[in-house]
């Protein structure tokens, strides 16, 4: 994947969720990008993606605090909501739409 394919793949999941806003990109360089959306909730989704390296991270920012997030630096793990700190494995790797739809769900909770 390149980077305008990550970003093209926030900002069509993020237009087509009721709970994101409109994504900006932070930071943009050659072979990584970094997209910030605001989120109905309070808070942010922080998406990166380095298509050098092929580093991929979500995560969800309340109060200068991440409180949820995946990514896959040493392997796909997740930071889940009741634990942000830990870091447990994933089997495979996750999408943009399957986090913002875990968020998603952990709202209707």
């Amino acid at each position: 994947m390149t980077s305008t394919e990550f970003e093209q793949q926030v900002f069509a999941v993020a237009l087509s969720s009721p709970i994101c806003g409109i994504p900006v990109v932070r930071r943009l360089s050659p072979t990584s990008i970094n997209l910030r959306v605001d989120v109905t909730l309070g808070g942010f989704v922080d998406a990166f993606y380095n298509e050098q390296t092929g580093t991929t991270s979500f995560a969800l920012i309340q109060q200068a605090q991440r409180i949820f997030g995946v990514d896959n630096t040493g392997g796909w793990h997740v930071h889940p909501f009741d634990h942000p700190e830990r870091h447990e494995p994933l089997a495979n790797e996750i999408a943009f739409d399957e986090f913002v739809a875990e968020i998603e769900e952990h709202l209707a909770r």
